[in-house]
């Protein structure tokens, strides 16, 4: 009887419990052992990190099991609320935020928090659940109105400043956009207005922002100011060679001279210590979570899921790409974490809510009708 009553209790429990993508969750979890790997060396100077960024896995990994119970259908109904409810914060931050490092970035509600965060699943989100509405009746003025719906919660991230978060968020609405059915021309006409805005661009842009692209151009030009960043951290990854200096015996990063270590520039800490050959083992783990997650996408029944689980996707690429781009000189230092990497509660959050949405997508792909 006990054995009837275990395996009944099982049987009930299995739906929920078995949730996970295994693919995709494989390779988070070997993201996320990386990160426990880098961050015991990269934090050696930080009391508490190790047990920070164990924290912030845990929550990621809970975040990721809700999210991922959520059938489409019930995110596809949330969209337009949570976007508004985004833009709604994103206003507040502009009228009462709280000013830290001179950005207007947090709202405090009994405890700090930062909108703008919620607006890079949001934005994906509202514009998918807009493409879904219009499926079949897709016109140009279909495009205009997503752009709208797009440049809002933009515009106030910039305003904050956040040059990082706003590059993320546009980017998710873009993604969506583009395969919503955006054609290639228009794509060309916008990519030839922006290049040639890049003057005005300029104009409105911060110090601090005009500072980071001078830099990239030539970080000697202030080595031991607003150079340094880029200088010690290209230093690290050369000197990482082929195979790597060895597991806790990287002297960039334990001579303190990679600055944010932790955090950003967390690849760095990395690719010195395991090489080249390290790194391709890394990027072989992006490369299977991207393709991971673009099958997703493939496989999806429904407009909404398809748009909304390839931004998702994309987003990661996005993260990772620019982030490997900025700690090695080729791109401005934006303040972009490394997925699954890098230390930080915030981004653990956003990504696991992103990975859970995915895995809710693959579960649910037989019982969403179109």
């Amino acid at each position: 009887m006990r054995i009837n009553e275990r395996r009944s209790l099982w049987r009930r429990a299995k739906p929920y419990l078995l949730v996970f993508d295994a693919p995709l969750a494989m390779v988070i979890f070997l993201l996320f052992g990386t990160s426990l790997i880098t961050m015991y060396s990269a934090g050696a100077d930080f009391p508490g990190r190790i047990e920070g960024q164990l924290r912030n896995m845990m929550i990621a990994f809970v975040v990721m099991w809700l999210a991922a119970q959520v059938p489409p259908q019930t995110l596809m109904r949330l969209a337009v609320p949570i976007y508004t409810i985004g833009v709604t914060l994103l206003i507040a931050v502009f009228l009462f935020g709280i000013i830290k490092k001179g950005a207007r970035r947090w709202l405090h509600i009994g405890f700090d928090i930062q909108p703008s965060e919620i607006m890079k699943i949001a934005m994906p989100l509202m514009l998918a659940w807009y493409f879904h509405q219009k499926a079949g009746l897709v016109r140009w003025h279909s495009f205009i109105i997503a752009t709208v719906l797009l440049a809002i919660p933009v515009g106030l991230i910039q305003l904050q400043p956040d040059l990082g978060t706003s590059l993320l968020v546009l980017a998710s609405g873009v993604y969506v956009i583009f395969l919503a059915g955006l054609s290639w021309k228009a794509l060309l006409g916008l990519f030839v207005a922006g290049a040639a805005s890049l003057p005005v661009a300029w104009s409105l842009m911060h110090d601090y922002q005009r500072q980071r692209v001078i830099t990239l151009v030539d970080p000697y030009a202030d080595p031991l100011g607003k150079g340094f960043h880029i200088i010690q951290s290209t230093i690290a990854i050369g000197s990482g060679g082929v195979s790597g200096k060895g597991w806790m015996k990287g002297t960039q990063t334990h001579l303190e001279f990679i600055p944010e270590r932790t955090t950003d520039f967390v690849f760095s800490v990395f690719a010195e210590e395991f090489g080249l050959i390290g790194f391709m083992g890394l990027l072989l783990l992006y490369l299977l979570l991207i393709g991971r997650g673009l099958m997703i996408a493939a496989n999806a029944p429904t407009l909404f899921a398809r748009l909304l689980a390839g931004a998702i996707t994309m987003i990661f690429f996005t993260y990772a790409f620019v982030n490997i781009g900025m700690v090695s000189g080729i791109l401005p230092v934006v303040g972009v974490p490394l997925p699954f990497m890098s230390y930080g509660g915030t981004a653990f959050v956003t990504l696991g809510l992103g990975a859970g949405i995915l895995m809710s997508i693959q579960r649910h792909r037989k019982l969403v009708q179109t």
